[in-house]
């Protein structure tokens, strides 16, 4: 954490890297383990079907969580409300802690979030206690909702799951990040470091990526530098940079030069 910064608190819990990783996709899970632990990362997501509570060998993924890692499960799989809350439910009772990202999809082609579904499941399960994370399509109308539901944090997608697709959505986000308090991370479409510094520098509390990583040919490699990326953004929206002028500015005086027109020798 950079001098002169805070960290992000959710629920009560310090979070110093703001760089929040996935699990899927990885070629291993002892890669997926290497990658949180050369990368320092805090917070990750794992899609609660994967999760296997009674297997008798170490294959269960909870195992290659280093130890103080923040578990948010996901409700991926969800097609409603009433599903992504009954699979909510069931993490928790399971023990995996009560931090929920709410996925609820109903689109097998493009894999965008449903608004409304997402709205009704964030409002049950705030009101149960979750801290909930609603993954959704960047609508200033449903932030708020969601924001005022209680959730914890809202998550915007920057473009496409798994498209790499960087920002494409940036001016919705800026929209939300302009107009509510509650904290906003923004979540998939993220494929390279830059694309993450750009989300911070616009004001995001933290970036969530996944395929990216677990798709790299280096990938404790890459996370780590999405971890600089996410810091470097953070500081500099914290430096507060000017901001593009429209003629040049000179970083020198346009006067007092060596020679004058008058005296060429």
């Amino acid at each position: 954490m950079m001098v002169g910064d805070q960290p992000l608190v959710i629920a009560g819990r310090e979070i110093r890297n703001r760089f929040f990783l996935g699990t899927g996709k990885f070629q291993s899970k002892e890669m997926m383990r290497e990658t949180i632990q050369a990368a320092k990362i805090e917070v990750v997501t794992v899609a609660l079907r994967r999760i296997d509570l009674h297997s008798p060998t170490p294959e269960n993924i909870l195992d290659f969580i280093p130890a103080g890692t923040v578990l948010m499960t996901n409700t991926s799989g969800a097609r409603t409300a009433a599903e992504a809350v009954r699979l909510a439910r069931l993490s928790r009772e399971a023990g995996c802690g009560n931090w929920i990202k709410i996925e609820v999809i109903n689109d097998s082609r493009y894999l965008l979030p449903d608004n409304l579904e997402t709205l009704k499941a964030t409002e049950q399960l705030a009101a149960d206690g979750f801290v909930v994370f609603p993954y959704m399509y960047p609508d200033l109308y449903f932030a708020r909702a969601m924001a005022k539901a209680g959730a914890a944090a809202v998550m915007p997608l920057g473009s496409l799951i798994g498209s790499h697709q960087g920002l494409k959505t940036r001016e919705f986000i800026r929209i939300i990040l302009a107009e509510i308090d509650t904290p906003v991370i923004v979540d998939a479409g993220i494929g390279t470091p830059s694309q993450a510094l750009e989300a911070m520098e616009m004001g995001a509390a933290a970036v969530l990526a996944n395929t990216a990583v677990a798709e790299a040919g280096d990938p404790p490699g890459l996370a780590c530098a999405f971890t600089q990326a996410v810091a470097a953004g953070r500081l500099a929206r914290l430096s507060s940079p000017p901001q593009p002028r429209d003629l040049a500015s000179p970083s020198s005086p346009l006067t007092g030069f060596l020679y004058s027109s008058h005296d060429p020798g």
